[in-house]
């Protein structure tokens, strides 16, 4: 008797609980720092964000070491 009417009040809590929309208001409001920002969001919201125009010279001695750590992590 004892254990169907713990069973029933944890139910009952359970189904109260996801019927009031349980942690709806759940969040935190930040404002975006970035906003209009064209080098995240793009000069329009259906573009592509801008790309910087910095390019940087391939160091082949880190694809030696890139290498050697992928096949150390694989093992």
């Amino acid at each position: 008797m004892k254990r169907n009417f713990l069973t029933i009040t944890v139910l009952a809590l359970a189904l109260s609980l996801t019927a009031c929309k349980y942690q709806r208001n759940n969040k935190a409001e930040q404002p975006d720092l970035r906003a209009g920002d064209e080098y995240v969001y793009g000069v329009h919201p259906d573009s592509a964000a801008r790309q910087s125009k910095l390019t940087y010279t391939a160091k082949p001695e880190l694809e030696a070491r890139t290498a050697a750590i992928r096949e150390k992590l694989s093992k």
